[in-house]
């Protein structure tokens, strides 16, 4: 007797019973596009944790909320200077004697970088430049820039600058070169950044950008002016990275229970990053103020705690890399628990932490490297003075970028176990109600024979059918 097979059913329903899955007993398809939906229970206890850390970080940016960077008076000191932009229109070569008449004759010592710097501009060839200034209220003034054979900026005819404006000074010395104008093949290198980063990551690329401008936005309008304004640099610091935290995971991830395990793996991370920071930072005596920077900012705001703007920078330094691990480990235990709805909390631990491993190996080289390439020009500095390691690490300058490093990578191979934990919880614990659509509609397969007549008991228990309906335990 022949028998017909009947055509299957919509995606929506389970199969008829008694007629399998072509091929074996428990075909079922896996979804690797949006994470499968939670129970309603368990959506209430993550909202019962993360709306008041919301509202906590909302509040926190009304209270603390600037209006604006303090004035002060100009200083005339590094960046603390008026500029406007200028064009070089003329560059003449000139034997340097001529240049500078006045300069006393070298004498002939060349052991160091002073008589060699005076040796060179003796017999050297300077260049004469003619700069015209092109924006504020003296534009199409011009005046001369010497520029000597050594020095580490030539100009060029036609090339736009960046001159700085002292008002105080003599007329003839109201304006001097202080760098070049860089704007172009800057905002061309951002283009290109923006354009692959679209083209690779598509809509999420989009929302990437969007959730980079907003940290930008926050960074430039809450966190540098309410710092400058007195208030608590590491409060501020925690509410900064908090609300860039909660805007760039859910606005790149979506507002889904996989992205909130994400937030809270990231925000127990920069908890233990600012106690270590606030612990080290304080018992190594690192003051914040090792540069001419950070000395100008103590000058013009003395009222700033320096070493807490230290430890502010090193929490918001370790967001980024943050962000990335926890979500990883978020996704990699969410796709391990659709491959195998039946694992434990136990085994998808274990399974997760294989993976965080290497992700712990690759992000902290990544890190180290990345601040020791920072301060290279400094480390050749020791190098060329021939200081031990242990002299070098001692110095205040080398000490906070150890610190930082330091603590940011405890921060990180932190993050891997406890937001693995988290999501294996979470996952295993998730209670959906025997036939609910939440159990259809977070599975995306088919019934299994398990569930067919005769074997209804057994295949309810195991769902060896594949149905995504999670196992009570």
């Amino acid at each position: 007797m022949t028998t017909t097979e009947p055509p299957p059913p919509p995606p929506s329903q389970p199969p008829a019973s008694g007629t399998p899955p072509e091929g074996h007993g428990h075909g079922h398809s896996h979804s690797h596009g949006p994470a499968a939906p939670v129970s309603e229970h368990l959506r209430k206890v993550i909202a019962a944790v993360l709306i008041p850390f919301a509202t906590a970080v909302v509040v926190g940016l009304v209270v603390l909320w600037p209006g604006g960077t303090p004035s002060h008076e100009r200083t005339g000191v590094g960046f603390d200077r008026q500029t406007q932009s200028a064009k070089v229109t003329k560059v003449q070569e000139l034997p340097c004697k001529d240049l500078s008449p006045s300069q006393p004759p070298p004498n002939g010592d060349t052991s160091t970088a002073e008589g060699q710097s005076a040796q060179s501009r003796a017999a050297g060839t300077c260049k004469k430049a003619t700069i015209e200034v092109s924006s504020g209220k003296d534009r199409g003034r011009t005046f001369v820039e010497i520029i000597q054979p050594d020095s580490p900026r030539q100009l060029r005819q036609g090339q736009e600058v960046v001159v700085a404006y002292e008002p105080k000074a003599p007329e003839g010395l109201q304006y001097s070169v202080t760098d070049v104008n860089r704007k172009i093949p800057m905002a061309l290198l951002a283009g290109i950044f923006a354009l692959a980063v679209v083209v690779v990551g598509r809509l999420r690329g989009v929302m990437a950008l969007v959730a980079l401008a907003i940290s930008f936005m926050v960074l430039t309008f809450f966190i540098l002016p309410a710092i400058l304004q007195g208030s608590n640099p590491l409060v501020v610091a925690v509410i900064g990275a908090s609300a860039i935290m909660l805007i760039a995971l859910y606005l790149c991830h979506g507002l889904t229970a996989r992205t909130s395990v994400a937030v809270l793996g990231t925000l127990i991370s920069l908890l233990l990053i600012g106690l270590l920071g606030s612990l080290f930072i304080g018992w190594a005596a690192l003051t914040g103020n090792t540069d001419d920077n950070t000395g100008l900012i103590h000058g013009l705001y003395p009222s700033i705690d320096m070493s807490g703007l230290l430890l502010a920078g090193v929490i918001i330094g370790s967001l980024g890399v943050l962000d990335d691990v926890t979500v990883t480990q978020t996704s990699a235990v969410w796709e391990l628990h659709q491959a195998n709805p039946t694992m434990g909390w136990r085994g998808l631990y274990r399974a997760g932490i294989r993976i965080g491993r290497d992700h712990i190996a690759s992000v902290v080289n990544t890190l180290v490297l990345a601040y020791a390439g920072a301060a290279l020009p400094l480390l050749l500095l020791f190098s060329i003075a021939q200081s031990s390691v242990g002299t070098v690490a001692n110095s205040e300058l080398v000490a906070e970028e150890i610190v930082r490093t330091l603590i940011g990578s405890i921060g990180l191979v932190a993050s891997v176990p406890v937001t693995t934990a988290l999501a294996a919880l979470v996952v295993s614990a998730d209670r959906t109600p025997a036939g609910g659509a939440g159990a259809v509609a977070g599975s995306g397969a088919a019934v299994g024979s398990g569930a067919s007549a005769g074997g209804t008991g057994s295949g309810a228990r195991s769902l060896r059918g594949g149905t995504g309906r999670r196992r009570k335990r």
